[in-house]
Order: structure tokens, then sequence, then C-alpha cells
């Protein structure tokens, strides 16, 4: 079973395989991730220090399910949307959007976004996401793929003497934790189903 499935993830399990109706199933994945991505930034989950938002969460799980090509493609098509000034980001507004909050204290991480989601979508086309263990820790690289560049932005924003650390890193590590935890559960389990689906 496993070397069926070796360098799939788990959108080649669903539907068609090849010719027009892949095509069509990439768009409309492409379609539906991009919405996902856009209500997943504004939810706000109550926690201490600060509210949880699903975002990374998104992000992270697209790639590993998507792949890194189709996560690619999702993850642009995003970031293109949010240029064009649709309210599409965690911190969006009408009156804060388009490459103008792009270039603002989250710039930094949106392009962690776009690494992140290539990251796990190459490790998941290698058999990490079928893993507890190997989607944690494909979970904590590209949570260091976000962060490293957005801390890197807000330094080089508003200089290495500014809390960086307090304003960017610190505050989400708990909340960061339990997504974590919560996509290393979520795709293994979902290749089980896969498992017992095709057996």
């Amino acid at each position: 079973m496993e070397t069926t499935w070796n360098n799939k993830v788990l959108s080649d399990t669903l539907g068609a395989t090849e010719g027009t109706a892949l095509r069509i199933k990439q768009a409309v994945l492409v379609v539906l991730g991009i919405a996902l991505l856009a209500v997943a930034a504004k939810i706000k989950v109550p926690m201490w220090p600060v509210p949880i938002t699903m975002g990374t969460f998104a992000v992270l799980t697209i790639g590993a399910a998507y792949g890194a090509r189709l996560g690619l493609v999702t993850i642009l098509g995003y970031m293109i949307i949010g240029a064009l000034g649709f309210d599409v980001f965690a911190s969006s507004s009408a009156e804060a959007y388009g490459v103008t909050y792009m270039m603002g204290g989250t710039g930094g991480y949106l392009v962690g976004y776009v690494l992140a989601t290539v990251a796990l979508g190459a490790l998941a086309q290698r058999g990490w996401d079928r893993s507890v263990v190997w989607m944690a820790l494909a979970m904590l690289i590209g949570n260091a793929l976000i962060y490293l560049p957005g801390l890197a932005w807000l330094g080089q924003l508003y200089g290495w003497d500014q809390p960086i650390l307090q304003w960017g890193l610190t505050p989400f590590l708990i909340g960061d934790v339990l997504k974590l935890a919560l996509a290393a559960l979520i795709l293994p389990a979902a290749w089980k189903l896969v498992g017992r689906a095709r057996g």
C-alpha cells in the first residue's frame, strides 16, 4: 500500500487522476483552498495570551494535503486576491488591505506562508503526513519557515532595537503547539480512512 501511494498526497486520492477531469479537479481544489484560507484567516479562537487564528493551520494543512505544486498555486492565488484588495488576511479590513497591508508588519509572515506551503507539500509527497510523529516534525519545519521571514521583516521594518520576539513570536507559541498537534493527528487519520476505503 505504501509503495502504491509513494509520492502521492491526499488530494491525489480523490477523483480524477488524468486528462481534462484532473485539470477540472485541480481548479476546483485551488478555488476551495483559497476560500478555506480566507475563512480560516478570520477565525479567532479565544486563547491566552492572544487569540488563536486558524490561518497558519489552513496554510500548513493545505500544503500537506495538496502537495508542493498545487499548494503553491493555491497560496499564490490567495496572495494575488489579497494584493487586489480583497479582505482575506487575518488583520486586513476595509481600511487596511491590498499591497499596502501586505507590505506592513505581516508581510514577512505572508512570504513564510508560501515557503511553508511548498515545504509541507514536498514533505507530504515523501510520506511525512502518514505518521503523527513525522507530521508533527513537518509542522515544526513549516512554522519555522513562517516565523523566520516574519521576524526578519519585523526587525527590518521597525528596527532590531524593538522587542521583535515579544511582538511576533512568543505570544503565539501556545496556540501554534495546539494547531501543530491538531494537524499531526488529522492528516495521518485521513490517510487511515483512505486506506480503509481502498482496502
